[in-house]
Protein backbone atom coordinates (compact mmCIF):
# COMPACT_ATOMS: atom_id res chain seq x y z
CA UNK A 1 0.00 0.00 0.00
CA UNK A 2 1.18 3.97 -1.15
CA UNK A 3 0.18 5.13 2.14
CA UNK A 4 2.14 2.31 4.33
CA UNK A 5 4.80 3.36 2.20
CA UNK A 6 5.07 7.19 2.86
CA UNK A 7 4.57 6.47 6.70
CA UNK A 8 7.29 4.14 7.12
CA UNK A 9 9.85 6.79 4.85
CA UNK A 10 8.50 9.54 7.56
CA UNK A 11 9.23 7.41 10.42
CA UNK A 12 12.44 6.74 8.90
CA UNK A 13 13.19 10.53 8.06
CA UNK A 14 12.35 11.47 11.15
CA UNK A 15 14.14 8.69 13.62
CA UNK A 16 16.30 10.54 15.27
CA UNK A 17 13.74 13.05 16.72
CA UNK A 18 11.39 10.33 17.56
CA UNK A 19 14.17 8.34 19.50
CA UNK A 20 15.57 11.36 21.53
CA UNK A 21 12.27 12.18 22.60
CA UNK A 22 11.23 8.60 23.41
CA UNK A 23 14.85 8.35 25.17
CA UNK A 24 14.18 12.16 27.14
CA UNK A 25 10.34 12.57 27.12
CA UNK A 26 11.17 16.31 26.20
CA UNK A 27 9.96 18.12 22.96
CA UNK A 28 9.38 21.63 22.14
CA UNK A 29 5.91 21.25 22.12
CA UNK A 30 5.78 24.53 24.13
CA UNK A 31 8.16 27.15 22.17
CA UNK A 32 5.99 26.07 19.36
CA UNK A 33 2.87 27.02 21.04
CA UNK A 34 4.24 30.36 22.09
CA UNK A 35 5.25 31.08 18.49
CA UNK A 36 2.25 30.35 17.22
CA UNK A 37 0.84 32.67 19.94
CA UNK A 38 3.57 35.21 18.95
CA UNK A 39 2.72 34.95 14.94
CA UNK A 40 -0.65 35.38 15.84
CA UNK A 41 -0.22 38.33 17.70
CA UNK A 42 1.55 39.94 15.33
CA UNK A 43 -1.31 39.56 12.19
CA UNK A 44 -3.53 41.18 14.70
CA UNK A 45 -1.44 44.07 15.39
CA UNK A 46 -0.36 44.38 11.66
CA UNK A 47 -0.30 48.21 11.00
CA UNK A 48 0.45 49.67 14.32
CA UNK A 49 3.06 52.61 13.41
CA UNK A 50 5.15 52.07 16.52
CA UNK A 51 6.82 48.63 16.49
CA UNK A 52 7.57 48.56 20.47
CA UNK A 53 4.00 48.90 20.98
CA UNK A 54 3.68 45.37 19.09
CA UNK A 55 6.80 44.35 20.86
CA UNK A 56 5.03 45.17 24.22
CA UNK A 57 1.93 43.48 23.38
CA UNK A 58 3.53 39.97 22.53
CA UNK A 59 5.71 40.32 25.57
CA UNK A 60 2.01 40.63 27.56
CA UNK A 61 0.53 38.22 26.04
CA UNK A 62 3.26 35.49 26.00
CA UNK A 63 4.51 36.06 29.48
CA UNK A 64 3.99 33.29 32.14
CA UNK A 65 0.83 34.86 34.04
CA UNK A 66 -1.05 35.39 30.97
CA UNK A 67 -0.53 32.12 29.15
CA UNK A 68 -3.31 30.50 31.18
CA UNK A 69 -5.65 32.81 30.74
CA UNK A 70 -5.15 33.37 27.38
CA UNK A 71 -8.09 33.04 24.38
CA UNK A 72 -6.54 32.90 21.07
CA UNK A 73 -10.05 33.88 19.91
CA UNK A 74 -9.82 37.46 21.30
CA UNK A 75 -6.53 38.05 19.42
Amino acid sequence: MPEVRTLAATVDRWWPEIAAFINTGHSNAKNEGINRVIKLVARAVFGFRNAMNQRLRTRCVTTHRARGHLRTAQL
